[in-house]
Formats: structure tokens, sequence, C-alpha cells
């Protein structure tokens, strides 16, 4: 969700509407997991009624009664729901952005600082690079404090921008009306609805990330330029002029195809194996089975947002590399061909994971580093 929104982990990124972005993560990833199962939860609809007696007035269903924008609150209400996103989302994004700066500087492989020497927790001494903690101190050494918030603004733009369209997608494509699915019988038989809301998310991902991807490409190049003290990019509409004028169209879109590829891979495998976890290992009988179901989409975020971060990684990396800034060139960085050439690069490395743990940094083996 790379280092973009979405970026605190990926299942974070999300939110309502994609509420945080997630890169421009970064993220939206998880808001748009979390739709397809939460319906799995919902209590099964009312008896059929008597013959005899009347049947109740149908009331709204949620999706109805949230508006087109999928918010809270009437139709007539959705413009302001819509704005309240935006804005909780810029709020979480403003937050979560020295997270995301540190990270993305540990991709591109700037380690400014040696490793200290630790011991493991079998008492072996392990070398041991700065935790984000020390990496952030540095930073407000070299920059101040108001170096942390660097690349923010397109940033906040480019999530401001995702969250718009897939409101706006929302109204002119409002999704189908989902049956609910009540228990394990029934989940069982839903796999057809949870294929047709996976591809629903799918599309509104998709085309939420291809529109705010140019700004994604501003904010990770705005960044990047604190490894060689660089200034060529300092504002949205100069930073569009340089791209368009040394790139042309295809640089707003590099490191596209990896992230979009990582959002499809995370949305089914995230939602296909809560689906399957839920219809056929939770059982009904169970007393806490309800809970657990809950628990379950957040869970199975982790565990793909852990086996989808090298996309997040290469195409970060494909952003900020041959764009004439110090850390996309050698030796920070080769020249790469194409995105796969990246992919192939970093796995002869071992660091297809680079930058995924900020708290506990071991130096790999292949580093140049070594203990006396």
């Amino acid at each position: 969700m790379g280092a973009s929104d979405p970026e605190v982990a990926p299942w974070a990124r999300g939110g309502a509407a994609g509420m945080a972005g997630a890169g421009a993560g970064a993220g939206a990833r998880g808001g748009a997991a979390a739709g397809v199962e939460a319906r799995a939860r919902d209590p099964p609809p009312a008896h059929r009624a008597h013959p005899r007696h009347p049947r109740p007035a149908a009331q709204p269903s949620a999706r109805r009664m949230d508006g087109a924008s999928g918010g809270l609150g009437s139709g007539d209400n959705a413009p302001t729901t819509e704005a309240l996103f935006v804005a909780l989302g810029a709020g979480v994004t403003a937050l979560s952005h020295p997270l995301l700066y540190v990270k993305l500087l540990i991709q591109v492989g700037h380690e400014p600082m040696p490793p200290t020497i630790g011991t493991n927790v079998l008492g072996r001494k392990v070398l041991y690079l700065p935790s984000f903690f020390t990496y952030a101190k540095y930073i407000v050494q070299v920059d101040g404090k108001i170096g942390l918030f660097r690349g923010l603004s397109p940033r906040l733009m480019s999530n401001a921008l995702s969250t718009v369209t897939r409101g706006s997608m929302k109204k002119v494509f409002p999704p189908d009306e989902i049956e609910q699915v009540a228990n394990k019988d029934d989940m069982k038989t839903s796999l057809k609805k949870v294929v047709k809301e996976t591809s629903y998310e799918m599309m509104m991902q998709c085309v939420s990330r291809m529109l705010a991807h140019p700004l994604h490409v501003i904010s990770m190049r705005c960044m990047v330029q604190f490894v060689g003290r660089e200034a060529k990019y300092s504002g949205v509409l100069s930073s569009i002029g340089k791209i368009f004028k040394e790139e042309g169209l295809l640089g707003f879109f590099v490191g596209l195809i990896p992230h979009l590829l990582g959002d499809v891979v995370f949305l089914w495998g995230c939602n296909l194996l809560a689906h399957f976890i839920n219809a056929y290992l939770v059982d009904d009988s169970f007393s806490q089975a309800l809970a657990i179901r809950s628990y379950t989409k957040f869970v199975m975020g982790i565990a793909v947002s852990m086996l989808t971060y090298p996309f997040l990684l290469v195409g970060d990396l494909m952003a900020v590399n041959n764009c004439g800034l110090q850390a996309g060139l050698p030796p920070y960085s080769p020249v790469f061909k194409s995105w796969i050439h990246c992919w192939k690069y970093l796995s002869v490395q071992g660091q297809l994971f680079r930058g995924s743990s900020l708290l506990f940094r071991r130096v790999s083996s292949g580093s140049c580093f070594a203990l006396e």
C-alpha cells in the first residue's frame, strides 16, 4: 500500500472509501477489501411473512441509506460525508507521513548512520541498523522538524483524489445488491457473491490508483531528494512540468504496474482466504464463531500484505529510478530497464523485503557492514 499511503501497513491504509489513501498507498487496499466479508456477519433477513398477514414495509438497504458514495448518512448528505472522509484521510496521512518518509529512504538504500552491535535472542552478536526513531531524529537534525513532512503536499492531493474517485465511481456505477450471508451453510454457497464484490472493488481500486499515481510519483521524488540534498522537485506544478518535459506522459506512470498487481493480489488473496476460513474452518457450534469471523479479515490483511510487499517496494523504486536524482542512480541503484528487471535484481540481492521492518533492522549477510 508502497511507500504511499499507504505508508503504514497496507491493511491500515484503507478505511471508508479509502480514507487513509494508502500510498497513493495506501492503501485503499484495506478499505477496499474490508467490505466483502463484513456482510457475512449481518443478521439474516426476516422470515417470510404469513400469507394471512400483510408483509411489513420494506426498509431501505444500508447501501441505499449510505448513498451512492458509500458514506454514512443519507444520500442527501453524501457530499458532506465524502468531504469528511477526505478530511479524516488527510489527518491520518499527515500523521503517518514521517513513517512513510523514513520507510522510503530505507527502501532506496540510504543508510547515513552506521549500524550498532547488539545481541539476538540466542545471545549472539549481530549488527542492527538504526530504527525508525533514530532515523527520524537524524532527519530532524539535518532538516528540522518540518523536514519530516517533505513531500506531504502531493501525497495529500493523491489520497484526496483517490477518495473522491472511489466515491464518484460508486455514484456512476452503483454496486448491485448483494444477498446477505447469514450462517456457515449460506457462506459455502456464497463464493460467487464474494467474487462479484471483489471484482467491483478491484475495478474501483485500479481506476483510483491510476488517476492518483502521477501525484504519488511526485511525492516519492520530493522525499528522496533528501539523499542528494537536491531541490529539483519543489512544487506540484513545477514537478509536473519537469516530468513531462524530461520523460513525457509515461513519466507520470513509472512504477504503476507493480502497484496495480500488488493491489489486485492483495484484494483477491485477502477476500478469498477470509471467505474460505469463515466458511469451512470456523464452526457455527463454537460460541465465539462470530467474534472469530469478525477478525478474520484483519488477520488475513496482515498476512497478505506481507506477501505483496515486494510489489510495493518495486513500484516505489521504479518511481524514483533514473529521474536525475542521486537516490535513483548508481551507487544507490542501477538504472533498471523495467520493473521486472528491478524485481530480479532485488531478488538476487535478497532485498525484496527491504524497508518492511522499521524497528528491528538486522544487517543482511550480503551487506557491506561486517562485525570486526
